[in-house]
């Protein structure tokens, strides 16, 4: 008898009705449920495959969208091909905000799903029946980021009482609403936590330390544009969500030093070089690669720090 990994989960697929943002966002007891029930594609949609999982329906159910089928037809499609359909719990979202699921009649009970307008929520060897039904209402009363809504909905779950077994892994991938032609650019958001007494505690975690950089990267874009005030704004904000990795902080002080404002530099980087002496090395070896233009006054003040 062919083995399948076994995914007993609870998760959910959305789409955000204003920026067309697709999602899917999950948690179990079992190691690294994200390399297995999360699939998405930015212009084509999302899929969970879950249960007594068979990963094909991830990326056979995106081609099947790709190619023109609604959600639902995606879905049937593949259904009627396996003959293990009813130990599967699937469901499929496509760009337009069609929802398809499926909870076979051999799920390990608790187990069933319910859909939404953009949403589905899908859940087996729960402690309870009312898992999915809290994790639906979360979502449909929550507010903010699509990440933000998606993760709502899995403290629901948990909250009603999770899977039997308890915790282990989470994971969330949210993708854009319109194909770049490059997959992994088109990825917003793609953040697994393998292994961890409490995942979700450590995916939120994850989640604001992603929304840092998000910024710091949204500063080197602004520099880019010439539009030095709001690339200095994104960086004190980006150091300001978390103020203990200091990355942030040491390239906000680098961008101050070429833009000749050494004096708001310093106190930056004497923070920065009293956590960990590398950073002071590695500003050393900035000029020569000409990715710190300043005079060697102004490098010697630093470096004296």
């Amino acid at each position: 008898m062919q083995r399948f990994p076994l995914a007993h989960t609870y998760s959910i697929v959305a789409r955000d009705p204003l920026s067309g943002e697709m999602g899917v966002a999950v948690q179990s007891h079992w190691f690294s449920v994200g390399s297995l029930v999360t699939w998405a594609e930015a212009g084509v949609g999302a899929v969970a495959t879950q249960a007594m999982v068979n990963a094909d329906y991830g990326p056979l159910g995106l081609d099947l969208m790709r190619g023109g089928l609604s959600a639902p037809q995606a879905l049937q499609a593949l259904l009627g091909a396996d003959e293990g359909r009813e130990i599967r719990q699937v469901a499929m979202l496509d760009a337009r905000g069609n929802i398809a699921a499926h909870t076979g009649s051999r799920c390990i009970p608790g187990a069933g799903h319910e859909t939404g307008e953009g949403f589905s929520v899908q859940a087996n060897m729960m402690v309870n029946d009312q898992v999915w039904p809290a994790m639906a209402a979360a979502y449909r009363a929550s507010s903010g980021s699509l990440a933000e809504r998606l993760l709502a909905a899995l403290d629901a779950g948990q909250a009603a009482g999770g899977d039997v077994r308890g915790q282990q892994s989470a994971a969330i991938l949210t993708v854009k609403a319109k194909s770049s032609g490059h997959v992994w650019a088109d990825r917003s958001i793609d953040l697994r936590v393998e292994d961890h007494p409490s995942p979700l505690v450590e995916l939120r975690r994850l989640l604001t330390v992603h929304q840092a950089y998000d910024l710091m990267n949204r500063g080197d874009g602004q520099l880019g544009e010439g539009k030095v005030e709001d690339a200095l704004a994104s960086y004190s904000a980006a150091a300001e969500i978390m103020p203990q990795i200091e990355e942030m902080p040491f390239w906000h002080a680098v961008t101050l030093t070429e833009l000749g404002r050494l004096e708001e530099a310093l106190p930056i980087f004497r923070g920065v070089f009293a956590v960990h002496p590398g950073w002071k090395e590695l500003l050393r070896r900035l000029p020569p690669v000409d990715l710190l233009k300043t005079d060697p006054d102004s490098l010697a003040r630093i470096l004296a720090l």
